[in-house]
């Protein structure tokens, strides 16, 4: 593991400007961001035309790693809607030099559909959006949530999905909360799961007390000693495993978002020093 995998979510400090979120990036010697499409305002890159944009990238020496999200991807009666969406994604992204978009499932308690129709819905996504993929040498990332109401919750049901899809241009997202809430374990990743497959890797921290089924986005802090959700030896395992690939800082916490942004440059570099202790990390994964 080296720096150069860590990026930066924009969900991390999304108040400033999209320059100078490069420039934060940058002062962390750090060069990889991921954008999103659900900030306030709802702009991806501000105000800033493609063309701006791209200069600004080429003048910091920063890379877009995705674009997150397209929503509720899985939901058939959404179908129509979410292909248009995804081509004006697409249009963005090869403007802006972005290779891949994240693909999150439908989450919601009123989704009354059963576990069969989740996965067939989520098949039928897949390859109604392969082709669009493909056709622009994109990659699409898939997300899955963990919690309960999610329609897709399981990054090892994911990679079936894929797999039945037909189309090569997909990857997974391990995000090591949702991981911790979901229903996969470390045993069934060691012995399930196909590294390979494994685009980008989402990671933040939990301290608070509440119980596994109560933490939702707002309790997702930076990494520190104190993280009860085992991402230090989540992401050893994966390194284990042969991921060499990029590894996003994304926490969503309030508490994260409205710290004094010289106190956050210093938790940010405290979380990846803490993070490159792969000595201290137990062998034993619970």
């Amino acid at each position: 593991m080296h720096r150069k995998q860590f990026s930066l979510n924009r969900i991390i400090y999304p108040k400033i400007d999209l320059e100078n979120f490069l420039i934060f990036t940058r002062e962390l010697d750090l060069n990889k961001i991921e954008l999103r499409n659900d900030l306030p305002g709802g702009m991806i890159i501000d105000d800033y035309s493609p063309i701006e944009f791209k200069d600004l990238l080429n003048k910091y020496g920063i890379e877009i790693i995705s674009i997150n999200a397209l929503q509720r991807f899985n939901l058939k009666i959404l179908l129509s809607e979410k292909i248009s969406e995804l081509r004006q994604l697409i249009t963005l992204c090869k403007k802006i030099n972005c290779k891949a978009i994240v693909l999150c499932p439908n989450n919601d308690v009123d989704d009354k559909r059963n576990a069969e129709e989740f996965f067939k819905e989520t098949v039928s996504a897949l390859k109604t959006f392969g082709s669009i993929f493909q056709d622009n040498d994109m990659l699409g990332y898939v997300e899955p949530l963990g919690f309960k109401e999610c329609s897709l919750r399981s990054i090892i049901t994911v990679v079936k999905a894929i797999q039945e899809s037909g189309f090569s241009n997909y990857k997974t997202v391990y995000d090591s909360f949702h991981h911790h809430i979901g229903p996969d374990t470390m045993e069934t990743i060691i012995d399930n799961y196909d590294i390979s497959y494994t685009g980008l890797v989402h990671i933040s921290g939990v301290e608070c007390n509440l119980s596994d089924d109560k933490c939702d986005d707002n309790h997702r802090i930076l990494i520190t000693k104190h993280d009860r959700f085992q991402t230090k030896e989540q992401l050893k395992l994966l390194l284990k495993m042969g991921y060499n690939g990029n590894i996003s800082l994304e926490p969503f916490s309030r508490t994260i978002q409205e710290m004094e942004i010289g106190n956050l440059k210093s938790a940010i570099d405290n979380s990846i020093e803490y993070l490159f202790q792969s000595n201290k990390l137990p062998d034993k994964i619970k």
